[in-house]
């Protein structure tokens, strides 16, 4: 049995990560109405991948036999100046994911909670793959500046990303 303490944070991790996938749809949204697909694609493939970690989250809670809580959330951003401006609040979201992830991986080694470190090891793996590739994808950006065809090549890239779960477990 875990401490009520670790509980609740689990459950706040779980429905933060379900908030992720909304914001990632936020920024899909606002490529899509650029005309950007293949960028519309990259979000929502990412919001696919957050709803996936929050699933991980709901079947660890229920597994350890508590009860996963789920919880309403602010509405994600819906202001974005430009692809570039998506990826940089991206990558914010990210970090701020990763540091949660930390804080629970912190309450679960205080409470020698070993089933629970073992878990959020896996995300903390993930979160430093997730970092690097949205540093990678704004560098590409800043770099590109306003080269359309450069965009253009990028968006197409975008267009083919898909999620495989099975890759994710």
């Amino acid at each position: 049995m875990i401490s009520e303490k670790l509980l609740q944070g689990l459950n706040e991790q779980m429905n933060f990560e379900f908030f992720s996938a909304h914001a990632y749809m936020a920024m899909a949204a606002y490529c899509s109405a650029e005309s950007l697909d293949g960028f519309a694609n990259f979000f929502l493939v990412q919001a696919e991948e957050e709803r996936f970690h929050a699933m991980k989250f709901y079947n660890f809670i229920n597994a350890l036999g508590e009860r996963a809580i789920i919880t309403g959330f602010d509405s994600p951003n819906n202001d974005f100046t430009s692809v570039l401006d998506c990826f940089e609040k991206a990558l914010v979201q990210e970090k701020e994911v990763t540091k949660r992830i930390y804080q629970l991986s912190d309450i679960a080694w205080d409470e020698r909670e070993h089933a629970t470190i073992n878990f959020l090891k896996w995300f903390i793996d993930e979160q430093v793959e997730e970092e690097a590739m949205f540093d990678n994808i704004i560098q590409k950006l800043r770099r590109i500046q306003n080269d359309n065809n450069a965009m253009f090549m990028l968006d197409s890239e975008f267009a083919k990303r898909t999620f495989t779960p099975e890759t994710q477990a």
